[in-house]
């Protein structure tokens, strides 16, 4: 018996409004947020939890209402802090943080945390749901930094490259057998306006990687 976890990333989000906790979605964040909508109703999804960041949670909210459910908050799915939560930290600084960080998982600046560290606290979760929803189809609203994490906890080809190449949003269906990762499909069909997008997967149910 198969478990689903359909790692769900945030629509495209404004990024000079509101702090990491309260920015939303922009106009066409919201409507990406449909089709996410339209895709997952496909998909049967009967458990949806999420980072609390807003707009994380704006991307699979309607989903779960349509499905009958609450979108159920854990903090341990939060995107990495890395600097503080009050404010989004400029791109120009950013992207630098990240190869560093990818390239030394325990590199931190002062008052945020390191890769390992969210890493470790996001997987604490994604076990707990595991075994709680064992055999049941869940899913995640996440960020971009933290799903790479999580999905890199698993294989290492989910690394820097992955994430740079990943679109807003995007979804990944992983497949488990238990607590081991069988299988990883995109789910995710990219518009013209957005970046292509080419990641590594596995076939589900075989185990064979595409690279």
């Amino acid at each position: 018996m198969q478990t689903y976890i359909y790692m769900v990333r945030h629509g495209d989000s404004p990024k000079t409004e509101g702090n990491e906790w309260t920015r939303g979605l922009t106009d066409r964040g919201k409507a990406d947020a449909k089709r996410i909508t339209e895709l997952l109703a496909e998909e049967g999804i009967e458990v949806f939890v999420s980072s609390p960041y807003q707009r994380a949670i704006l991307t699979i909210e309607e989903s779960a209402r349509s499905a009958g459910q609450e979108v159920q908050l854990f903090e341990g799915l939060k995107e990495r802090v890395f600097l503080n939560e009050d404010s989004r930290m400029p791109d120009k600084e950013l992207y630098p943080l990240l190869e560093q960080s990818f390239a030394d998982p325990t590199f931190a600046l002062a008052g945020g945390e390191s890769n390992a560290e969210c890493q470790n606290r996001a997987i604490a979760v994604l076990k707990q749901l595991l075994t709680s929803y064992r055999g049941r189809k869940i899913a995640l609203g996440t960020h971009g930094a933290v799903m790479a994490l999580m999905m890199g906890h698993y294989d290492s080809h989910y690394d820097l490259d992955f994430l740079w190449n990943a679109s807003k949003p995007d979804v990944y269906r992983m497949a488990f057998n238990g607590q081991e990762l069988v299988g990883v499909k995109r789910l995710w069909h990219s518009t013209k306006e957005e970046v292509s997008t080419h990641v590594p997967a596995e076939d589900e149910g075989n185990g064979q990687q595409r690279h």
